[in-house]
């Protein structure tokens, strides 16, 4: 009886494995190459007090590492205002992501960023002030291959800023700080 099992247990691992096996070589040939995406787009603050959505820019450098998963990492520019301008906000976010790609051209996933941080106010009593911060972010996207080397990359994400830089913690609730909207050309190099 405890033959029997082994067997069935081996067979089902031996199957896995050729599955697996199959899949990697069979996508291997339609692995995409690295892709550099330029992009520009539109970032809101969820905060009552925040002003309209602002332009802001980016550059990532996106690569497959599975048929299914791609790393990015990027970095970017977006600024708030908040309290009618009194108070504006500018960051440089320097982020990493992993997404997984099930379907062709969809794209969901997530990762952590950095965001160095100035506060300008307008007020000249208040001292303007720079420092670190650190956000969760989850979104995902749709990729449009328009020529060989090249595609639309349409990407959004929700960004949830941590309170302590130290203890990075995933979002259990849906109450973004903000989101971003972009659009990229995806060059393949």
């Amino acid at each position: 009886m405890m033959d029997r099992k082994r067997r069935a247990l081996a067979a089902r691992h031996l199957v896995g494995a050729l599955l697996l096996a199959t899949l990697a070589t069979t996508s291997a040939g339609r692995a995409r190459a690295v892709e550099l995406i330029p992009s520009f787009g539109i970032t809101k603050s969820t905060d009552t007090n925040a002003g309209d959505a602002q332009a802001f820019g980016g550059l990532a450098l996106r690569a497959p590492v599975l048929p299914f998963l791609k790393l990015e990492g990027g970095i970017g520019y977006r600024q708030d205002s908040f309290a009618n301008g009194d108070v504006t906000v500018r960051q440089w976010p320097v982020t990493a992501s992993a997404w997984v790609q099930l379907l062709p051209m969809i794209y969901a996933g997530g990762g952590l960023g950095w965001y160095r941080t100035t506060t300008d106010y307008r007020n000249p009593i208040l001292e303007d002030a720079t420092g670190d911060k650190v956000g969760v972010h989850l979104g995902g996207g749709l990729e449009v291959p328009v020529a060989p080397h090249l595609g639309l990359d349409l990407n959004g994400r929700y960004i949830f800023m941590q309170k302590d830089k130290n203890n990075i913690q995933v979002p259990t609730t849906f109450n973004p700080d903000f989101w971003t909207l972009s659009l990229g050309l995806a060059f393949k190099i």
